[in-house]
Parts: structure tokens; C-alpha cells; sequence
């Protein structure tokens, strides 16, 4: 064995020729190549390509002068400057100054102190023209609370069951647009029909405004989703409206009006509470008509403090009848209320609402106004409008709810004067508790 050939049994010391040692390149620097590599590849594309932003996308959008351009400048006035052989007959640029901008576009510019180009402007663009009549409150009968804007006294004394009720709502009111006779006709009788319950069902509701004549009042419950909405469309399309406001029923809770109910066991204050939540879910309404109610309305104790409140706040006070042993008209006072003669859906059968119109109608011919109630179901709506069609026929007025809490509206002073068969009507148990 040749030992020069073997590293293990070689001798210490034993020179031998080693074979050269590969040179290694460190890490960075093959990185740094790689990197360069790529840059310089990047920068032969855009070159090539010419894809200046390196491959990021780009939006072009071509943006066109809409002002005219501005006129150049001159050393004398217009009318002593010499006509160009190639516009004589072109017209006078318009006065593009920012005075005649700002008038044309309906926009004013108000600098401080009047400089020019301040660091800082109050720029105010006027509203939209608005089609139809304004629903708006009126400023003057609202103030702000936490539950919103709530209807008080105008400072002229003004009141919101005046303000808000329907164009010629007084004792003389109606015409063919109110559903009675033509003007001149005899009027044998006046009434008023008010429908509640609208805001509950978006169908109901589309189809007591679209069926309804004007003259009928509607009730708007404080629970619907967008009712100040609501609100907006029936006085646009001509209806009063009233609020009707949850109040405690005799087997209350087993039959519960809704979330904050008046109830005779509440504090005064504590009702008022619930009363002005109520009231600050929709604006522009005449008064208020309870939702149940019939062990509250039944308590002079509790309804005492609600009716002086409304009368405080500009608003009258419907009792919509379906409670015999009510307190409201003896307990009013200077408070304007009215009690409803009929519930003309207390039974919800076509041929049972037919019945209570003529009956409402007979009430009427004998003298005075008489008031009805009915809740916004399909079938009470679509009776209601079929009668109303041939009311000018029979001498019948209708009026909006307002009539009968105004001086001459003829209301009786007590539940003992209502029509005999209203009052029979209160002896029958209704299927909804009261």
C-alpha cells in the first residue's frame, strides 16, 4: 500500500500536495446579484413596454372644461376695441366674474372679512324645490325634548288641533271634496269617521290612503317602522291625523296595548313619560285617541292628569267609544274631547259594518254630528269607501275629526245623549278587550 495515498495510516508530518480548496461566495452578495438581476430586467420593460408605474394599474380620466374661457385682458373698453376681421359677428362672452357665477348657480360665497381666496369659506347651496304642499311642523308648536319634538302652545297661542286640521274643518265644512253634497245641496246630516290602527300593516295603511276619502281622520299607532313617514303622506294627501296613544285595558296584561302603556297604577308623572314617547314618534296630528283603554278612561284619577296635559299642549282628546264606562267628557274640562257614537267594525263582518253605516247615518239625519270609529282591517276600508261613494247623493256631509271638538260642532255633552243604538252597540261585548 502506497502510504502517501492514505490519509489514515500517513505519518504525522508527512508532506503532501493538496488539491486546491473551492472558494466560496457569500450569501448577501448572491442575493445582491439576484436583486440587481431583476431591477435591471424591470427597467429594460419600461423602456421596451413603457409602463412607467412599474406595473401598478392606472385610471385615466379625461376631465373637460365646463366654464367658458376667460376673456383676455384689453387697454380700453369693449366698444372701442376694433372687431377682429374674423369675428366680427361673434357674440359677447359671457360674464364669467364670481359674482354672476355665484347668482346663476344659486350658490353664495361668504368670505371673512370679504377677502379673497381666505384659507377657510362658508359655502351654502339652497335646498331642493319640494313638489306638493309641506308636511313640516310648524316651528312655533313644537319643542325639543329627549324624546324628540313635542307639540305645545304656539306664543300667539296658537294650537296644533287648529293649525294641523284639515282646510275648512269647521261646522260649515265639506263640499264635494269632503264627501258630501255639492255646494248649495241641502246637508242633512254631518260625519266624521276615524281609522286607526295605520302604521301596523304597510298594506293596511297603502290602502286606507289610496281608498279613503280626504274627509276621513286616521289614527297612526306609535309602533310602525317609519310612521312620522306615514304621517307625511296622509296629510299630503289630505287627511287629519290623530295618535294613538296604548292605555290599559280591563284584563291588561293579558290583552297588552304595547310597549309603554298608560296604566291606572302608574304615577302621573310616569304616564306623562309614556304619553310624551308617544307623541315625539310623529308630528302634525290635532290630538290624541286612546288604543284600548277602557280601565284607564273609566279612572278620573288617571286620565285627569293626561287630558290636562293635551289641553296644555295645543291638542284635543278622542274617545273612540269602545268603552261604556268612560270618564272623559266629565272630566275635560276647558280640554277639548269628543266621544265617538259608533264603532262601525265592532262586529268585522261586511254585512255587520254596512249596518253600523246606516245606523251612523241615521244618527246623522236626526241632527247634529256624529262621530265613528273603525280600525284600518281590509275589509272595514273597503266598506267604508264603498259607502262614502254615494254620500252626496243622500245629503250626508263628511267631515274631518276637528268638527267635533269646534264650537257649533254639536257634540253632546254627555254619553246619556248619544243615539240609542250607539249606546246599545256599548252593552254588546266586543271581541277586542277594552
Amino acid at each position: 500500500m502506497d502510504v502517501t495515498s492514505d490519509d489514515l495510516t500517513r505519518p504525522l508530518g508527512f508532506d503532501r500536495e493538496d488539491k486546491p480548496a473551492r472558494r466560496k461566495v457569500p450569501v448577501a452578495l448572491a442575493i445582491c446579484a439576484v436583486g440587481s438581476s431583476l431591477a435591471a430586467a424591470a427597467v429594460l420593460y419600461a423602456a421596451i413596454f413603457g409602463d412607467a408605474g412599474g406595473g401598478i394599474p392606472i385610471a385615466r380620466v379625461e376631465i373637460a372644461a365646463t366654464m367658458p374661457s376667460a376673456v383676455p385682458a384689453s387697454d380700453g373698453p369693449a366698444e372701442t376695441r376694433p372687431a377682429s376681421s374674423d369675428h366680427a359677428a361673434a357674440p359677447k362672452a359671457p360674464d364669467t366674474s364670481g359674482t354672476a357665477i355665484e347668482h346663476a348657480s344659486g350658490v353664495t360665497v361668504v368670505r371673512a372679512g370679504g377677502a379673497a381666496a381666505p384659507e377657510s369659506i362658508i359655502i351654502r347651496i339652497p335646498d331642493p324645490p319640494r313638489a306638493g304642499p309641506t308636511i313640516a311642523s310648524d316651528p312655533r308648536l313644537v319643542e325639543k325634548t329627549r324624546y324628540g319634538l313635542l307639540p305645545r302652545l304656539g306664543p300667539d297661542g296658537a294650537r296644533a288641533m287648529d293649525v294641523y286640521a284639515r282646510p275648512g274643518a269647521g261646522p260649515a265644512a265639506g263640499g264635494p271634496a269632503a264627501g258630501g253634497p255639492a255646494a248649495g245641496g241641502p246637508v242633512k246630516g254631518r260625519i266624521a269617521i276615524v281609522v286607526g290602527g295605520l302604521g301596523i300593516s304597510q298594506t293596511s295603511s297603502a290602502d286606507a290612503l289610496s281608498r279613503l276619502p280626504e274627509a276621513v281622520s286616521l289614527a297612526l299607532a306609535p309602533y310602525g317602522a317609519d310612521i312620522d313617514k306615514l304621517a307625511g303622506r296622509a296629510r299630503e294627501s289630505g287627511h287629519e291625523i290623530l295618535l294613538q296613544v296604548p292605555m290599559e285595558p280591563f284584563d291588561y296584561p293579558d290583552s297588552d296595548p304595547g310597549p309603554h302603556t298608560l296604566t291606572v297604577a302608574g304615577r302621573p308623572a310616569e304616564n306623562l313619560d309614556h304619553l310624551h314617547w308617544a307623541m315625539g314618534r310623529l308630528a302634525g296630528y290635532v290630538g290624541i285617541v286612546n288604543y284600548m283603554g277602557g280601565k284607564l278612561t273609566a279612572d278620573e284619577r288617571a286620565l285627569a292628569p293626561i287630558l290636562k296635559d293635551l289641553g296644555g299642549r295645543g291638542l284635543a282628546f278622542l274617545d273612540d267609544g269602545t268603552s261604556s264606562r268612560s270618564v272623559a267628557l266629565r272630566v275635560a274640562g276647558d280640554v277639548p274631547v269628543a266621544r265617538a257614537d259608533l264603532v262601525l267594525d265592532a262586529v268585522p263582518r261586511a254585512d255587520a259594518i254596512d249596518k253600523a253605516l246606516e245606523k251612523l247615518e241615521a244618527g246623522a239625519r236626526a241632527g247634529g254630528l256624529v262621530v265613528g270609529t273603525a280600525s284600518a282591517l281590509p275589509l272595514s276600508i273597503e266598506r267604508i269607501a264603498r259607502w262614502a261613494q254615494g254620500l252626496a247623493d243622500r245629503g250626508i256631509r263628511l267631515v274631518p275629526v276637528s268638527s267635533a271638538f269646534r264650537a257649533g260642532g254639536s257634540r253632546p255633552a254627555e254619553a246619556s245623549s248619544r243615539p240609542a243604538e250607539a249606546r246599545a252597540a256599548d252593552a254588546v261585548p266586543h271581541g277586542t278587550p277594552h
